[in-house]
């Protein structure tokens, strides 16, 4: 038996495995993707993961970063991990480029309850970078399309500039995803919503919230005012999910670095159900 069930049943937790650069692309400002390949050929077809959940990106000298998987379960070849600058791992992983090798080890952590979505509405709320965690689900999501209602992204950002992926968006909209997009300050040429998204989420039409199931990932701020909202619409409690961030250190419950409250973000999420933390989440003063 896997005494570390989060991870593959295949690959030990605490070993790291070499990767590959394979190709960067560039997403938004200080913002970007990295494809990358196992070095060794039995751990690449071994490793698997499920949507949501993430790995310990290793950089010799350097220390090592959680950071969530956004390429689709169903891929195979490369791994994809969308990086935003932060602190020392990722800004030195901002200045390797194609070719250069790091340490990966995982998957870690809880995922997005896609089984429980079946048969369901669901509505995945995201702002900024939180759609790289979230984009995992979305390709699950349609690629079982027919055993899902409706689904819709709403998406916010603070300006149009800081909108992920937008050369998706018209794919996922032939694939049957409804796709609203908010900024926080418009620019010039931007005709869309101008507005925090949890407005979005406010203003929608719902068929059926009892049959409706929400992802969230984003500021703990928004998720919070997100959670508030579909709690007003009638959407139950235990059918809102949230995807925490918190300082990872050892991705398996260990160390403590991340407890929120009685949970251990590494191992008991990142993805929970927003009434098992929505004491901690809650914003003071409303």
């Amino acid at each position: 038996m896997n005494p570390f069930p989060s991870c593959s049943p295949n690959l030990e937790p605490w070993l790291t495995h070499t990767v590959r650069i394979a190709e960067i692309t560039r997403e938004i400002e200080n913002v970007a993707t990295y494809h990358l390949e196992f070095q060794d050929q039995a751990v690449a077809e071994s490793f698997a993961f499920r949507a949501g959940q993430f790995n310990m990106l290793y950089l010799p000298g350097v220390g090592e970063s959680a950071i969530s998987i956004s390429s689709d379960p169903a891929q195979r070849g490369t791994l994809d991990h969308t990086v935003r600058i932060a602190g020392n791992v990722t800004g030195e992983l901002a200045r390797l480029d194609a070719g250069a090798t790091f340490g990966l080890r995982g998957p870690f952590g809880s995922a997005w309850p896609i089984d429980e979505c079946r048969g369901q509405d669901v509505i995945i709320v995201t702002g900024g970078i939180g759609l790289a965690p979230l984009r995992p689900a979305i390709y699950e999501l349609l690629n079982r399309r027919a055993e899902f209602g409706n689904l819709t992204l709403l998406y916010g950002a603070r300006d149009p500039a800081g909108l992920l992926y937008t050369n998706q968006y018209d794919t996922w909209r032939s694939r049957g995803l409804e796709v609203a997009t908010t900024v926080d300050r418009a620019s010039a040429g931007w005709s869309g919503n101008v507005g925090v998204v949890p407005q979005l989420l406010d203003r929608m039409k719902l068929d059926n919230p009892a049959q409706t199931r929400v992802l969230c990932c984003g500021p703990e701020v928004m998720m919070w005012y997100t959670a508030r909202a579909a709690l007003g619409r009638g959407v139950p409690g235990n059918q809102i999910y949230v995807s925490l961030e918190r300082n990872m250190n050892c991705a398996i419950g260990l160390c403590g670095h991340c407890q929120f409250g009685p949970t251990f973000v590494c191992k008991d999420g990142p993805v929970v159900k927003y009434d098992q933390v929505a004491d901690f989440l809650r914003v003071e003063g409303f």
